[in-house]
């Protein structure tokens, strides 16, 4: 089969997400399908350009215009996927719902080409709390448009346990794996003096780690005694270090607390870097605040990562894969700060080994998420 696997941005190293855009398209690969991949990038020239397999199929130029027009021009994607006879496009959402958009999946359906979208996060409006007006306007739009969209695709792919979003049917799969893309934990290290805990994320409000600095700084100041140390590798905002109407700052919090030493930044890490922090680490930090945007089922990426790599690892959204799972602390989705002392004591009785971990998630692997996508849609005819 012929896949196009449609995205509305490039890629970059250091991005979750488009490592797991990458792992999606080599599931599907792996399925013994022709995937190609569509992009929009800027150039170091600063041209917007539109391409297929780094192949350009728009230039949209550099002009003030050039941003309005690859937001309306969808005819090259339309005439590429018609031309080359693709049988099925994978499309990611980037909450741009639109006449051009809506016009672009008619014209697929047209052809008789199946369609999916997948959103990422569902319900999706409140991440836009705080966002620039022009975010704001184009969620606006995307509100307006949303169900007509729906309606011109095959199915709507969510990692929730929605039946229905837009009002159209939903296939429900889980975040997944590549896992020869994530190394197993090597080490178990003594933390009978210390112990450190990390989290991998591009950082928002709604992940909450500001609960878990509030709950550092909670255990020092009722006679904590080990040594904590949390290691935030990834992105963060200004909004997010020192606070919004939504969460406290992390600044805030670390000053106030007088907890410096025991919050690292390191920004954004991959590849051999990334793998000797987790080295280091025994504990990981996944999403404590989903609730402060609506969110209560979400089958995150982080989490599956977490287990991946064979670490131990807490949050506080409902997630089927893993709320029964010995090796995962769950905690309340509220604003409460984490009780340090309740971590240590639940990592202190764990005893399973990082591979004994990684074996309990081996069917979330993306060959298999992928496969459930075209099963669906097929009903295994052409898969």
């Amino acid at each position: 089969m012929k896949i196009l696997f449609l995205i509305y941005h490039g890629f970059s190293e250091y991005s979750g997400i488009s490592k797991k855009i990458r792992y999606q398209i080599n599931g599907l690969k792996k399925l013994s399908h022709e995937v190609h991949v569509c992009t929009y990038d800027i150039t170091i020239d600063n041209r917007r350009i539109r391409s297929i397999d780094n192949n350009i199929i728009q230039d949209f130029g550099k002009s003030i215009l050039s941003s309005m027009r690859k937001r309306c021009e969808y005819k090259s994607i339309i005439k590429y996927v018609t031309d080359n006879k693709i049988d099925f496009v994978y499309s990611r959402s980037f909450h741009n719902a639109n006449p051009f958009t809506i016009n672009m999946f008619h014209q697929f359906k047209k052809h008789g080409i199946k369609t999916v979208i997948e959103i990422p996060t569902y319900p999706y409006d409140h991440e836009y709390a705080g966002m620039l007006l022009k975010d704001k306007i184009e969620l606006f739009v995307d509100k307006m448009y949303r169900k007509k969209l729906a309606k011109e695709t095959d199915a709507i792919v969510t990692f929730t346990n929605d039946n229905i979003i837009f009002g159209q049917r939903t296939i429900r799969i889980s975040n997944g794996i590549e896992f020869e893309s994530i190394a197993l934990k090597q080490n178990i290290n003594d933390t009978s003096e210390q112990i450190n805990f990390i989290t991998v994320a591009e950082v928002h409000y709604w992940h909450g780690f500001d609960r878990f600095i509030h709950g550092i700084g909670e255990y020092y100041k009722n006679g904590g005694n080990k040594e904590i140390y949390f290691h935030i590798i990834g992105g963060i905002a200004n909004s997010d270090m020192n606070g919004t109407e939504y969460a406290p700052g992390l600044k805030n919090l670390i000053e106030k607390y007088n907890i410096g030493k025991h919050v690292i930044f390191h920004g954004p890490k991959f590849g051999k870097e990334l793998d000797d922090i987790f080295e280091e680490c025994d504990f990981a930090i996944g999403s404590l605040a989903r609730h402060r945007c609506g969110i209560e089922n979400i089958k995150t990426l982080k989490n599956r990562e977490y287990a991946a790599r064979g670490i131990p690892f807490v949050y506080s959204e409902l997630d089927d894969d893993f709320d029964n799972m010995p090796y995962v602390l769950k905690v309340p989705a509220d604003e409460s700060y984490i009780d340090i002392k309740s971590v240590i004591s639940f990592y202190g009785g764990l005893k399973l080994s990082p591979k004994e971990i990684r074996n309990t998630i081996t069917i979330l692997s993306w060959t298999n998420q992928m496969s459930t996508v075209l099963k669906e849609i097929y009903h295994e005819q052409k898969v």
